[in-house]
């Protein structure tokens, strides 16, 4: 127990209750230097038997005084007995910390929440210090999943003494943003207009490059600081419906039944990747290669580097609508039904996953696990080693578009309008996004963080939920046009930003980008 841990080292540092050489309350309050601080009654004759009555006292066994003392209590009036709280209270209220090495104070602080920490450095100067130590923040900052503040050099001397932590700063920070998202106030978003009344396809998001790719044949790759157009791709001969970006590269995937290439910085098609004879219609990158997956039923590994396709992977009978590759495995879902795992360097398919009724729309894969959505409104969890299906989760009513996979939580998107957050160890749903706040019209996109949902849906909103509770937050955005045509097709997602891809098919909402900023000003 953390709480009972912290007690005892605080309490009893040497492991016993008090020090080994005080044998009475008297003596105890001399080492801790209260010998002389307590007011003593003067008022009155010590009662004739007092000294005799307290050799009989101390001849007692430790049980005895026990027993005596209950009795003695009992009999106390109410003052009596706050008389004796008013000695005993103050020699539990010593700051032991101050007594304790200064590693194992800091070992001791360790086991407090944050709030806490932030809490305790208001107690006294020397615990401020404590509570600025870089490296007890840097521990917190792990177990909250938060990165190293680069934007920190070096530590600074705020007062004599004290020492500025980048740590803790760097804690603080994610918390304000954390509460920005939550309940900040929701500035105009910077509009990014472009590809005039067309759909947007996919959208990236990598630093401070966004990327849309569009049914206009283009893509365009625009600041997130600047909401401008840095420049458009231009160079596919029909619709891009697939993308990747890593770094400075660009892979884009069209009707045209090519793969292309770019350097986001020049906007230069490095390769055209021939070789599919229908529509490039999902890819995945791992490094310098890349997966792609066609209407054609085939698969094939690209090395971006030198435009080679290197591996065809031949097996299903209908389009392939969804890959996912990890460097060693490319794991695939088609309109077949089926879920196929292959190695590509050998071209072999290890396993067909068998036990869909209708096409597979969606996949994700760690490596271990193999998480597989279809229209048959059923989700499938498969071991990739031996083929086997560990369980299948069932609530949803429809199509299942969209997932997202962190450890053993699965975040699903449906047309049904919900959203379900799992756990795909045990196969149980432990959230659905619902209630009178839920969506009212398919999901088109989500992602999460170990804090919050993000949805977006063909209503024209994007919804913030808490991932541990399931309880809506707010709507992040509301378009006018949302249940008249209005369409957020795409949204990504960084710490500080929220980029969002809407529309319509109709022509109620214009076609743009809105990025919306929660990042704080630490100055």
């Amino acid at each position: 127990n953390r709480k009972t841990f912290i007690l005892n080292i605080i309490f009893f540092p040497t492991g016993l209750p008090f020090p080994a050489t005080p044998t009475t309350f008297r003596d105890i309050r001399a080492v801790n230097g209260q010998g002389q601080q307590r007011r003593r009654i003067t008022s009155i004759q010590p009662p004739t038997g007092l000294q005799e009555w307290l050799r009989t006292f101390q001849s007692w066994s430790g049980p005895e005084k026990l027993l005596a003392l209950d009795e003695l209590i009992d009999s106390c009036e109410p003052t009596q007995v706050k008389h004796m709280m008013q000695v005993i209270e103050p020699q539990f209220q010593r700051d032991f910390i101050s007594l304790l090495p200064r590693e194992l104070a800091l070992h001791v602080l360790s086991f407090l929440e944050p709030k806490d920490l932030l809490q305790a450095a208001q107690t006294c100067r020397y615990w401020r210090i404590l509570a600025e130590d870089n490296l007890l923040w840097r521990e917190k900052c792990k177990e909250e999943g938060i990165d190293e503040p680069l934007h920190i050099k070096r530590r600074k001397v705020i007062k004599p003494g004290f020492t500025h932590s980048p740590w803790k700063s760097a804690y603080i920070r994610q918390h304000r943003i954390d509460t920005n998202w939550r309940r900040g106030d929701l500035k105009s978003p910077k509009v990014l207009k472009g590809h005039d009344d067309h759909v947007i396809t996919c959208l990236q998001f990598c630093g401070n490059c966004i990327v849309s790719g569009s049914d206009d044949n283009t893509l365009k790759v625009w600041s997130a600081v600047t909401g401008k157009c840095l420049r458009t791709l231009v160079g596919h001969t029909g619709g891009v419906w697939s993308s990747q970006m890593r770094d400075n590269i660009i892979i884009s995937g069209s009707t045209d039944r090519t793969l292309k290439v770019w350097n986001a910085e020049s906007g230069e098609c490095i390769h055209t990747l021939y070789g599919h004879t229908s529509t490039v219609r999902c890819m995945h990158l791992h490094e310098k290669r890349v997966v792609s997956g066609s209407r054609d039923a085939t698969l094939r590994v690209w090395d971006i580097e030198t435009g080679q396709c290197l591996h065809v992977l031949m097996g299903h009978v209908a389009a392939v609508r969804c890959v996912q590759y990890d460097g060693r495995r490319v794991v695939s879902g088609a309109y077949d039904f089926m879920v196929k795992v292959w190695d590509p360097e050998t071209e072999t398919c290890l396993h067909t996953l068998q036990g869909h009724t209708n096409r597979v729309y969606s996949l994700q894969f760690d490596g271990i696990h193999v998480v597989s959505g279809s229209l048959d409104t059923s989700i499938r969890v498969w071991d990739v080693e031996t083929g086997n299906c560990i369980h299948t989760l069932t609530g949803h009513q429809s199509l299942t578009s969209g997932m997202e996979l962190k450890d053993n939580i699965l975040v699903s998107g449906n047309a049904d309008s919900t959203v379900k957050i799992w756990d795909i160890k045990t196969g149980q749903c432990l959230q659905t996004l619902q209630g009178p706040h839920k969506h009212q019209s398919a999901v088109t996109c989500l992602q999460f963080n170990k804090n919050f949902v993000i949805t977006s849906s063909d209503d024209g909103t994007v919804k913030l939920w808490d991932l541990r509770t399931g309880e809506f937050i707010r709507n992040l955005v509301t378009l006018e046009s949302g249940g008249s045509g209005g369409v957020v097709w795409r949204i990504r997602a960084s710490n500080t930003k929220l980029v969002c891809a809407v529309g319509s098919r109709n022509g109620t909402e214009e076609t743009k980008l809105l990025v919306l900023d929660f990042d704080v000003d630490m100055k």
